[in-house]
């Protein structure tokens, strides 16, 4: 049976390249916590090549935190690509209450079957049609709110859904978990959601969806535990991040990894 910590040695194994079309905000730290965790990163949004090289990646995210007409293009080409070569691909709906554009992107990306859709409580209910009470781009919903949103969901796209909030809920529509590993001191910190979508994705690569997402939010979460027990501050917390990603061992994984089923 594979744990979480022979999926960490898995994914170190093969260092898979990851395209992450994601937010201006995001772009240096995700591709640090690649780096960190033990993947590849590449961090290509421009329409004219986007598409041809996801054609090279093993995996690819999309994050429309800061999209325009050309990402948002390049976005539905990339995920097109992955799709129909059987490759994983995590969505991230940034803030998708709060513009039609957004709703509307998010809708065509949702077409393209994602592998994984990762998002906060008020982002999942809204991507399942039932409303949220989104503040810009942060959650106004609790994640017990968004459970049956984000089962509803994962059984319309095929795929994972994964919840994050203080403890996370992922759900494939048949199962369900909750990974309770983290520190608040996470949530004081921009793009730490963002960069986790990256992760998530490298996890996914020749592995099942389910148990590699569970897998990759525990280690996130972990690291952030070991993190916030040397931090001063938000300041202190993202290197600390960093190196605790670095040194995140299969053995500590399986022994601290906090992922218990869900009804």
């Amino acid at each position: 049976m594979q744990t979480p910590g022979s999926r960490l040695a898995a994914m170190r194994a093969t260092a898979p390249l990851v395209h992450n079309i994601t937010n201006f905000v995001a772009m240096n730290v995700m591709a640090n916590v690649l780096l960190g965790i033990g993947a590849s990163p590449a961090m290509v949004h421009a329409r004219e090549e986007a598409a041809e090289f996801a054609g090279l990646a093993q995996a690819l995210t999309v994050n429309i935190g800061t999209a325009d007409a050309d990402w948002a293009a390049a976005m539905e080409e990339t995920a097109a690509v992955m799709h129909d070569a059987g490759r994983p691909w995590v969505f991230d709906p940034v803030g998708v209450a709060a513009t039609r554009f957004r709703r509307d992107l998010s809708a065509r990306l949702l077409e393209l079957k994602p592998t994984v859709v990762r998002g906060n409580a008020s982002e999942i209910l809204t991507l399942a049609g039932l409303g949220g009470a989104a503040r810009g781009v942060d959650a106004g919903d609790s994640v017990a709110a968004a459970e049956a949103a984000a089962r509803a969901l994962a059984a319309r796209t095929g795929g994972v859904v994964a919840v994050s909030g203080p403890v996370d809920f992922v759900t494939d529509g048949t199962r369900a978990a909750r990974v309770a590993n983290g520190h608040p001191m996470m949530a004081r910190i921009t793009v730490m959601g963002c960069s986790l979508n990256g992760v998530i994705a490298a996890f996914c690569v020749d592995q099942p969806a389910f148990e590699a997402t569970l897998a990759a939010l525990a280690a996130y979460g972990l690291a952030g535990e070991t993190a916030g027990q040397r931090a001063e501050g938000p300041g202190s917390f993202q290197p600390a991040f960093l190196d605790a990603l670095h040194a995140l061992t299969p053995g500590a994984l399986d022994e601290r990894a906090r992922i218990e089923a869900a009804a």
